[in-house]
């Protein structure tokens, strides 16, 4: 069976760390656990230093830094980078998301007869969110589906499981982990959604406000729908991969 790495990304999260290690931990009796890889996106507090002090007891954690702050993708991107096993698993790090659905989102991709499948995206049911931000995150979602096609009703999501050569066949940018669903579609993955829970903060707070993601989500959403647009595919990405073993084709 594959091997899998937790990525977790995070900023000033000193406070919800801890538990959430141990969480994940917590569920590796379900999945073959090879590495927990916290990405910490150049954090003021003491993220760092927490960090450093739990890795002196689970051989497992590595932490990765960032000197200037890169944002989520960016993190989630170097985090993907540095993990040695071909199944991703990923969640946000403010404690928003059960680990205890990671079980239920890598299953898929671990499954018998899942070659083609490149991607499982998390759904959130029952959001533990202010009303403002479930309008705002409801809207952005409707007028991305209808654009993009992705068959994806909560792409915001940070519960997500995908294979890693995969992912890091993607183009790069600033907020991708947003469109991971259309942009896995673009190269001929198939993708599968799984409904999961979702929680409230226990401590931090939120990193974005409604009118900066609703800003920037409009450019993204011009950028992905011309990247779609400009895709020629002579093979599916995944038989691309399947051939050539150990190289990312250029995209």
């Amino acid at each position: 069976m594959q091997n899998v790495s937790i990525v977790v990304p995070v900023h000033n999260e000193a406070d919800n760390v801890t538990d959430l290690l141990a969480e994940i931990l917590e569920t590796q009796s379900a999945y073959p656990l090879h590495q927990v890889i916290f990405v910490n996106d150049a954090s003021t507090d003491a993220t760092a230093t927490v960090l450093s002090e739990l890795q002196k007891t689970e051989e497992r954690l590595v932490v990765v830094s960032h000197a200037h702050v890169g944002g989520q993708s960016a993190a989630i991107h170097s985090g993907v980078l540095h993990a040695t096993s071909p199944i991703i698993a990923m969640l946000d790090g403010d404690g928003q998301n059960p680990p205890l659905e990671l079980p239920n989102i890598i299953a898929p991709l671990l499954a018998d007869g899942a070659h083609n499948l490149g991607l499982v995206a998390g759904q959130r049911v029952g959001r533990q969110d202010t009303l403002s931000k479930r309008w705002a995150s409801k809207f952005a979602n409707k007028l991305r589906s209808s654009l993009l096609k992705d068959g994806t009703r909560d792409t915001g999501c940070g519960l997500k499981a995908f294979r890693r050569d995969a992912f890091l066949a993607l183009p790069v940018f600033n907020h991708m982990h947003r469109y991971l669903p259309a942009l896995m579609i673009r190269d001929g993955w198939d993708i599968d959604h799984v409904d999961v829970t979702h929680r409230e903060r226990s401590a931090g707070r939120s990193k974005y406000n409604n009118l900066q993601r609703g800003f920037v989500g409009i450019f993204d959403l011009i950028g992905v729908s011309w990247l779609i647009r400009r895709r020629k595919r002579v093979n599916k990405m995944s038989e691309v991969l399947q051939q050539t073993p150990g190289k990312l084709p250029h995209v």
